[in-house]
C-alpha cells in the first residue's frame, strides 16, 4: 500500500498491567466490551447511546436535565445536542471543585513557569475567586449573555480566569493568539464585534520582551467595537495609554467581589468563538457551545490521555489555539492540574522542555512534530541526564509525522514506554476525529483509529467508503458530534460550503487518510493542498515524509511549481541534520528517495537547502509562505509566523 511501507511494524505494545490501569479499560469492563474493535463499534456505531452514557459516566453536571440526547430533524449539519438541558462549563471546571473539600479547594489548578524561571501556582479556590471577579467586572461593563469578549493575552494564569469568567456570565470568549500582528487581531475583533478586550503589556520570549499593548491599540484604532481594554501587567512595562478606554487589571478586576452566581445556560448556548488559523482565505469563526465543548474535551482527556487525580498535564500551546482551551477545560473538569509555560522551547538552551518535565513531574506532554524535529536536530545529549520517568503518555497533533522523528520522541522522551497519542481533528470540533487509545499497540506515525463517539470514514471521490480497501481517500464524518461547530460566526452559507458541500450529509474534513491491513489509521496531509503532477495527485506531506526518511534530512517543505511538461513539478526545501553536508550527491539521493517511495513522476525538480523553515508557534510549517517565496508572489498574512528570519532563508535557498 502506497505510503505505508515504512510504518508497517508495531513498535509500542502496552503491558497488560498498563492496559488494566487505564480509564478506557475500566469503561470497557463496566459495559461488557471485550476488545478495541468492539469499543469502536459500540461508541461510533451508536453515537446516541455513547453521548448519553458519557454525561453521567464523566460526571457532567447539568442544572436542568436534557429532554433528549439530540434533535437532528434539520440534518447532521444542524444537530441540536442535549436540547432542553441547562449547564455551564464554569460550574463543571471550577465552581464545584472550589466548593467541596478543603483538599480539592487547595489543589493546584495551574503551575506556571515564566521564561526567566519564575514559578507561580494557582489553586482552585484562587481560580474560583478570580473568575468571579472577572465575571463581575464584565457585567459592570455591560456584558451579557451572547456578547463576545476577546482575549489577546500573554500565557499567564489569568487567562484561565478570564476564560472561565466569560463562561460564568454567558459571554462568548474569543481567544486570539498572542503572536498575531495587527491585521490578524483586527480581523478577529471586527468579525466578533467585541466590546471588551483583555490584553497585557507583553511577555518574555527568547530572552527579550514582546509587547502586546501597542498591537492591541493599533487594532482597536482600526475597529469601532472595543469600548473597554483591560490590561494585565506582566512586564511592568512603560506602555501607551488611553484613559478613555484603558484600565489596569488591578483597577478593573481585582477590586471586584469574589462572589458570583454562575448562570444556568441552554446546552447550545455559545461558549467560545475559535478562529481557524487563516492559512487560506479569511479566518473562519468556529462557534462552540457549553455542552458540546465540555463533553468532548472531558471525554478525550479522560479516555485518550488517561487523566488521573495526581497528573500534571502540559500541552505546548497558546490560549489562542484550540489546544489551549481544550487542555484547560478537559483537565479542569476532573479537578486536574495543568502546566503552563510562557516562553520559547529552546531558551536558554534546547533542553528547556526536558528540564521542566523533570522539575515539575509532568505526566502527559503534548507537542507538534515540527517542534520535535527541531529539538531532535540539536542531538540526544540535551535529553540525556534528565529524569523523564514521570511521563505516562506523550501527545502530538497539527501535522503528519515522519518515522524517524516519531521514533526519536518515543525512544528518547518516552523511554519506549509512554505511548504517543497522535491526534487529529481540529478547531471545528475542539477535539479529535482520530485518536489512539492508550491500550492500543502503535505503529510509528499512526493516529490509531476513530475517536470514541466519532462516526468517521474514508471515502473516494464519489463519497463511497474505501476505509477497508487500504486505499488513500478523504477523511469524513458521517454524523455529527456534540462539539461540532453550530455553524460559522459569519453565517450558515459559508459553513455549508466549507464542510458539507462535497457529498450529501457528509462532513468533509479536508485530510487525506488511509487505514492499513492491521487497522491502523494514518494521515497524509491536506487534500486541498494536493500537487497535481502529470495528472497524478500527491500530498505535500507525503513528499516531505519521503525526504525526511533519508538520514541526512531533518525537515522538509514541498510545494508545487508550474512546469511545461508535467503541469506541476515538485520543489522541496530541506533542512539537513547537523552532521550532514550540502552537496549535489545528497541532493540527488533525496530526489531518488522520493522517486523510489512515491514514483518517478514525483521526484523533485529542485532540492533547495535552508537552515530553517517558517513555522507557527504551534509548530506548523507555513507552506503557503514557502510556495509564495518560490514563485515570487505576495506572501499574504504572516502574523502567525514564529521565526521571520526563515523568510530570508527561503530567498537565499541554496
Amino acid at each position: 500500500m502506497e505510503g505505508l511501507e515504512e510504518v508497517d511494524e508495531v513498535v509500542h505494545e502496552p503491558s497488560r498491567e498498563f492496559v488494566e490501569s487505564t480509564n478506557v479499560y475500566r469503561f470497557m469492563q463496566e459495559h461488557g466490551i471485550d476488545d478495541y474493535d468492539e469499543l469502536i463499534d459500540r461508541t461510533c456505531g451508536d453515537v446516541d447511546w455513547f453521548w448519553d452514557e458519557i454525561v453521567d459516566y464523566l460526571d457532567v453536571e447539568f442544572y436542568e436535565p436534557y429532554a433528549a440526547v439530540r434533535d437532528d430533524s434539520d440534518g447532521p449539519q444542524f444537530t441540536d445536542w442535549y436540547p432542553g438541558g441547562e449547564l455551564n462549563i464554569a460550574h463543571n471546571v471550577v465552581d464545584r471543585h472550589a466548593g467541596v473539600t478543603e483538599e480539592r479547594r487547595n489543589k493546584v489548578a495551574c503551575i506556571w513557569e515564566a521564561e526567566d524561571g519564575e514559578i507561580r501556582e494557582l489553586t482552585y479556590h484562587e481560580l474560583h475567586r478570580q473568575s468571579n471577579k472577572v465575571a463581575n467586572a464584565l457585567e459592570e461593563r455591560g456584558v451579557d449573555t451572547g456578547d463576545t469578549v476577546s482575549l489577546y493575552m500573554p500565557m499567564v494564569p489569568e487567562v484561565i480566569s478570564i476564560l472561565y469568567g466569560c463562561f460564568k456570565v454567558g459571554a462568548v470568549a474569543v481567544p486570539i493568539f498572542s503572536g498575531f500582528a495587527t491585521d490578524a487581531v483586527v480581523t478577529r475583533l471586527e468579525d466578533a464585534e467585541s466590546s471588551v478586550l483583555f490584553t497585557g503589556d507583553g511577555f518574555q520570549r527568547r530572552g527579550g520582551e514582546i509587547t502586546l499593548k501597542e498591537t492591541a491599540d493599533e487594532a482597536i484604532e482600526e475597529t469601532d467595537c472595543v469600548e473597554h481594554c483591560i490590561v494585565y501587567s506582566r512586564l511592568d512595562a512603560d506602555i501607551p495609554w488611553d484613559s478613555s478606554q484603558d484600565e489596569w487589571w488591578t483597577d478593573a478586576v481585582e477590586p471586584q467581589s469574589d462572589e458570583y452566581e454562575t448562570k444556568s445556560l441552554p446546552s447550545d448556548q455559545e461558549s467560545m468563538l475559535l478562529y481557524s488559523s487563516g492559512t487560506t482565505g479569511k479566518p473562519k469563526g468556529i462557534v462552540h457551545t457549553h455542552a458540546g465543548v465540555l463533553t468532548q474535551c472531558a471525554k478525550e482527556i479522560h479516555f485518550g490521555f488517561d487523566q488521573k487525580p495526581g497528573d500534571r498535564f502540559f500541552w505546548v500551546s497558546d490560549i489562542g489555539w484550540m489546544m489551549g482551551p481544550w487542555t484547560l477545560i478537559g483537565n479542569h473538569h476532573f479537578g486536574g492540574t495543568i502546566f503552563m509555560y510562557e516562553g520559547a522551547p529552546d531558551h536558554p538552551e534546547p533542553d528547556r522542555f526536558w528540564r521542566m518535565i523533570d522539575r515539575h513531574g509532568i505526566t502527559q506532554f503534548g507537542i507538534s512534530p515540527t517542534a520535535i524535529r527541531a529539538l531532535r536536530k540539536h542531538g540526544d545529549d540535551w535529553v540525556e541526564g534528565y529524569d523523564l520517568s514521570s511521563l505516562r503518555l506523550l501527545g502530538s497533533t497539527g501535522e503528519p509525522w515522519d518515522t524517524e522523528s516519531w521514533q526519536w520522541f518515543y525512544e528518547n522522551v518516552g523511554r519506549e514506554e509512554a505511548p504517543i497519542i497522535n491526534i487529529s481533528g481540529g478547531t471545528e470540533i475542539c477535539g479529535c476525529f482520530l485518536m489512539p487509545m492508550p491500550t492500543q499497540p502503535l505503529k510509528p506515525c499512526t493516529l490509531g483509529g476513530p475517536g470514541l463517539g466519532m462516526d468517521i470514514d474514508i471515502v473516494d471521490e464519489d463519497g463511497e467508503s474505501i476505509a477497508d480497501t487500504g486505499e488513500r481517500g478523504y477523511l469524513v464524518a458521517r454524523d455529527s458530534c456534540p462539539s461540532m461547530t453550530k455553524s460559522l460566526w459569519s453565517g450558515d452559507e459559508r459553513y455549508l460550503e466549507e464542510y458539507w458541500s462535497k457529498w450529501p450529509d457528509m462532513w468533509n474534513h479536508g485530510d487525506w487518510a488511509q487505514k492499513d491491513d492491521d487497522g491502523f489509521w494514518f494521515l497524509h496531509g491536506r487534500s486541498d493542498d494536493a500537487l497535481n503532477v502529470a495528472g497524478r495527485k500527491v500530498g505535500p506531506a507525503e513528499v516531505e515524509g519521503a525526504v525526511v526518511d533519508h538520514d541526512a534530512a531533518n525537515q522538509a517543505a514541498a510545494v508545487g511549481a508550474p512546469d511545461d511538461t508535467k503541469g506541476t513539478a515538485v520543489v522541496v526545501y530541506v533542512v539537513l541534520e547537523d552532521d550532514a553536508e550540502e552537496s549535489d550527491e545528497v541532493r540527488e539521493e533525496l530526489r531518488q528517495q522520493v522517486g523510489e517511495e512515491l514514483g518517478k513522476p514525483f521526484r523533485p525538480r529542485e532540492v533547495l537547502f535552508v537552515d530553517e523553515l517558517p513555522f507557527t508557534q504551534s509548530g506548523k510549517i507555513i507552506r503557503r509562505a514557502v510556495e509564495a517565496t518560490y514563485k515570487g508572489e505576495d506572501l499574504g498574512d504572516l502574523s502567525s509566523i514564529e521565526n521571520p528570519s526563515a523568510l530570508e532563508e527561503l530567498e537565499q535557498a541554496r
